[in-house]
């Protein structure tokens, strides 16, 4: 008896320790995911959803018929946009084959989704979006959608105009409006914008449901295709059933992994890496600022007190080449500033520096920031103010800090303070990658090299900088000459770049 109690006691414990362990693992269910056009949705249909502000997405779905990239990024609470690449399989670039051999013919489009209804207790969130603004309008289209959450269960019914609208499962109520809204334009001029067609054309009800599984990385989708395939691009698509399913498994914190069995005949899988823009750190663990730790005013500027000081400022503050100056009531101090990019945060540090060890008679600290030994911006701070701030104040009594920006004063002028001399001769060696996409000869194009430079300043004002460029490896072989067929009568515009590259 003793030895079942133990074993079912031994038991209990490894349950437990799985269950929070599976906790640790993953404490949040998944919430909404990506769809196969990039933006949050369902599968080929959207939802109402928009991704945690801030989160950035990069999304790869595949099938037969298509492949595409996008990013989508959630830039407010209310406001999502999509940038997509769509690899069309069954059609070529172009029907010259001297112009750009085989590759697959490719789309660039661009998507938005605003949220016009945040959900309640009762309402449901309800959202305005539209697909493919810009271009050739391969995939052009606009939808209402609404979605509610019920427990582990997120609806979503909507009603979608154009390419998501194709099946035209209802009558286009704008229809009784105008006669103008039944029609809609096939396709568009590249560069076009396509609001001219809003909410024109035929004009399907769609809708699905999203199940989040006890298992938390699982989420399941199930919906109602508004779409008949029956004039894609790729080609007149078989369509076995309207409904299509799918997973979401969320294989990290940053990557989800996509498999759905849509139109009834027909595999897409993908996945999903993201990162959010909100919660990104530093990786530099910073040096905390300098205490307020006032010492006894000295008369004038004291040479040990000077080198602690300027040490501070280079690798505290980040000031490269600092130096100090006090004329009259004033201590000025001035550097190029390289550590951080709110200034702010520099001026703050140079002045908790400064004002620890303050020669006696000093009431203003004047911190000039340089670019190039160029004067860009003066920032003067009243030192009584700054003592005051430091100090701290009483509940209720605290006052602003009397500070404000200057034009820039170049104390060259005036002659030599105390500094740490810059290095007149330096060099670096940078990786560089040049690369661009969605060209004829190849869709990606790149170049990896290596940038060698150097520089010597023979005085304050005069500069030798140059570099060398090493090619390290490219496929611009592929490049051709001219894009221009030899009958063409067009001007050559920027294309002589194929040349240099080549060259």
């Amino acid at each position: 008896m003793k030895k079942n109690s133990y074993l079912l006691s031994c038991l209990a414990i490894a349950v437990s320790s799985a269950c929070h362990a599976e906790v640790l693992t993953y404490p949040d269910p998944l919430g909404s995911s990506q769809s196969d056009f990039g933006g949050t949705g369902l599968l080929q249909m959207p939802n109402a959803r928009i991704a945690p502000e801030g989160e950035f997405s990069v999304n790869y779905r595949d099938n037969d018929q298509y492949r595409f990239y996008s990013t989508s990024v959630a830039l407010f609470p209310w406001l999502e946009g999509t940038i997509r690449y769509t690899d069309v399989r069954t059609r070529k670039y172009s029907q010259w084959e001297d112009f750009s051999g085989d590759q697959s013919y490719k789309d660039k489009s661009f998507d938005f989704k605003l949220r016009l209804w945040e959900e309640g207790y009762w309402l449901p969130q309800v959202a305005f979006g539209k697909r493919d603004i810009a271009g050739t309008g391969l995939f052009d289209g606009e939808y209402l959608v609404a979605s509610k959450q019920a427990g582990p269960f997120d609806f979503t019914l909507g009603m979608a105009w154009g390419y998501a609208g194709n099946a035209g499962n209802i009558t286009n109520p704008f229809c009784r409006v105008s006669d103008k809204y039944c029609h809609r334009a096939e396709s568009h001029d590249a560069g076009d914008i396509s609001f001219s067609d809003i909410f024109r054309g035929p004009a399907s009800i769609f809708g699905g449901i999203e199940y989040q599984t006890p298992w938390n990385p699982l989420r399941l989708k199930l919906e109602y295709d508004g779409n008949n395939y029956q004039n894609d691009f790729a080609g007149k698509l078989p369509q076995a059933s309207h409904f299509n399913v799918g997973a979401v498994y969320r294989a990290a914190s940053w990557a989800d992994l996509n498999l759905s069995y849509e139109r009834g005949n027909t595999l897409m899988f993908g996945f999903t890496l993201r990162t959010n823009f909100n919660d990104l750190r530093p990786a530099l663990r910073d040096t905390p600022k300098p205490a307020y730790q006032p010492a006894p005013e000295s008369e004038g500027l004291q040479y040990t007190t000077v080198a602690n000081q300027l040490t501070a400022l280079k690798y505290n503050a980040g000031f490269d080449a600092p130096e100090i100056q006090l004329r009259d009531k004033t201590l000025y101090m001035s550097g190029q500033q390289y550590k951080y990019r709110d200034s702010r945060e520099a001026v703050d540090r140079a002045n908790r520096i400064l004002v620890n060890n303050l020669p006696q008679g000093v009431e203003k600290i004047s911190v000039t920031q340089k670019r190039e030994h160029m004067a860009m911006v003066t920032t003067e701070t009243d030192v009584a103010s700054l003592r005051k701030q430091l100090a701290g104040t009483a509940p209720g009594q605290s006052e602003p800090l009397q500070q404000q920006r200057v034009e820039a004063e170049d104390l060259s002028a005036f002659g030599r303070g105390y500094r740490i001399r810059e290095d007149r001769f330096s060099y670096s060696f940078n990786p560089t990658l040049s690369q661009s996409l969605g060209g004829p000869e190849d869709f990606y194009m790149f170049q990896l090299g290596l940038m060698s430079s150097a520089r010597y300043w023979f005085t304050d004002h005069l500069l030798l900088d140059g570099g060398i460029f090493t090619n390290i490896y490219n496929n611009y072989d592929k490049f051709k000459s001219s894009l221009l067929p030899a009958d063409s009568t067009l001007p050559r515009v920027r294309t002589h770049i194929r040349d240099y590259v080549r060259n």
